[in-house]
């Protein structure tokens, strides 16, 4: 399945990432995935794939700190 190059900021804490923009697309060359350029665009197939395969995550800044939503989720935590 074809995936998307994302760049974006790693919260180095939680590990997540944050994406702002996908700068291209790898192509599978799989003609059973609608987002290949081999797949034809005459298929009826049902079971070809549809989707994006998870993204390729290119860090282009890290922050030492949580996520907004792991910081979120640590406050709902914390007894009033």
């Amino acid at each position: 399945m074809c995936q998307r190059i994302a760049e974006g900021t790693r919260w180095s804490k939680c590990g997540h990432f944050q994406r702002h923009l996908v700068v291209a697309i790898v192509d599978c060359n799989s003609s059973k995935c609608t987002r290949s350029y081999l797949h034809s665009k005459s298929c009826r197939d049902p079971y070809c794939v549809q989707n994006f395969g998870p993204d390729i995550q290119k860090d282009i800044d890290t922050v030492k700190d949580d996520c907004f939503q792991c910081r979120a989720a640590a406050a709902r935590r914390v007894p009033a």
